[in-house]
């Protein structure tokens, strides 16, 4: 009997030390997978947050830039009217002083004639001419000489208002001038914060297509040609530059709207390439992509506790769901840009051939099938039928988003 109760008690202890074992180790892993989901939710919050911001920025400088391109306009066609006006006002300042001119010169000449005409008068007095005559005579010539007098006057006094309204364009033109120098300033600091927003965002993208194996410029064709709408505010600007050169600030104007077309084209093919991780949840690597055993391993695996979930990592469609030899429960996926996405040893497969699915919607769990030593995901990126490293997406992913 003491024998007997020594066996249960033992049997006991041990069934309660296990117990307390496994619901401590179910706990930490409970309590790891949400903290990882936490920081998942958490990078992906912050993720958005930079994303609107960069977007609210963007859209304020650009309203910035098309407000100042619009006043600069507006001063150039103000320069231009004074410009004119400053050319009519020296031509007809020109018309006067040739006119002052002559008046003044026919004035010369009268009053030239007049004393002649007074000698004459004075020598027909003395020679007894009939005084009536000679009053006429010199009335006659009084008038002459009042007449010229006024006109010179006038035009005198029309050439100083004129060179008084020349001189006031000419300030103006000076004012407008600065103002359109002060703008052309603020212009080029509004483009300089753009074009340094643009390389700071386009840049990263760049080099994680191309850490992917990916050329960019064959991308984002690829992406433009199934996105080929027109207009909207990436419409290229068009400023008048009066039939001379092109205008250098809608150059840059529209070089910063290409490459704003260029970040949303490259967020196109982000959500259609496997930038993303396939496990939320904890997890373990233990094989890595490469030769192994003589023969090629031509995927990552992921360990982790059977069910956990697995998640697609870009937008696709569903062409296998079913059981494949060695890879016992399979999921491949075909996305965009000739890339297959495979996910293997499931232990439930959560969708079906011809669905498509997101970035991110869970596909299945993990699980021990197929030829398998312990509960894992064999995970796969192919591209053109050849299967390449899927850490390169995944790492080239995880530096930018």
């Amino acid at each position: 009997m003491p024998e007997t109760q020594l066996v249960a008690w033992t049997g006991s202890i041990v069934v309660v030390a296990w117990t307390i074992i496994a619901t401590a180790i179910l706990l930490m892993d409970s309590i790891g997978s949400g903290n990882f989901r936490a920081q998942a939710q958490r990078d992906q919050m912050v993720y958005e947050h930079r994303l609107n911001a960069l977007s609210a920025e963007r859209d304020a400088r650009a309203d910035e830039a098309m407000a100042a391109q619009e006043r600069f306009s507006s001063a150039l066609d103000q320069i231009s009217i004074m410009q004119s006006e400053l050319l009519n006002t020296e031509d007809k300042r020109r018309e006067l002083e040739t006119g002052l001119e002559v008046v003044q010169t026919t004035l010369r000449n009268t009053m030239r004639q007049r004393e002649d005409a007074r000698d004459q008068l004075a020598e027909l007095a003395a020679d007894g001419a009939d005084p009536a005559a000679v009053t006429a005579i010199s009335e006659e010539a009084n008038g002459t000489v009042e007449l010229l007098a006024s006109a010179l006057a006038q035009t005198s006094e029309e050439r100083d208002l004129i060179a008084e309204d020349a001189q006031f364009a000419i300030e103006r033109a000076s004012e407008i001038e600065l103002e359109l120098r002060l703008l052309h300033d603020k212009n080029d600091e509004i483009f300089r914060q753009l074009e340094e927003a643009m390389m700071v965002s386009v840049e990263p993208l760049d080099d994680m297509f191309r850490a992917a194996g990916m050329n960019p410029d064959t991308l984002l064709a690829q992406v433009r040609r199934g996105y080929s709408g027109q207009g909207g505010p990436l419409t290229p600007l068009s400023f008048s530059t009066r039939g001379g050169a092109p205008d250098p600030d809608a150059s840059r104007a529209n070089d910063i709207l290409g490459s704003l077309d260029r970040i949303n084209l490259y967020r196109i093919a982000a959500e259609r390439a496997p930038f993303d991780i396939p496990i939320k949840d904890s997890f373990r690597f233990t094989s890595g992509f490469g030769q192994r055993w003589g023969r090629l391993h031509a995927g990552t695996d992921f360990a982790g506790p059977v069910g956990t979930p697995i998640y697609a990592t870009a937008d696709g469609v569903v062409t296998f769901a079913g059981w494949s030899s060695g890879y016992g429960r399979l999921v491949k996926i075909q996305h965009e840009f000739g890339i297959e996405t495979r996910y293997a040893h499931q232990s439930r497969l959560r969708v079906s051939v011809g669905q498509r699915v997101s970035r991110g919607e869970r596909i299945g769990d993990m699980g021990n099938s197929g030829r398998s030593t312990g509960s894992h995901l064999h995970y796969e990126v192919r591209v053109g039928g050849q299967p390449v490293n899927p850490m390169i997406y995944i790492r080239a992913g995880q530096d930018v988003f």
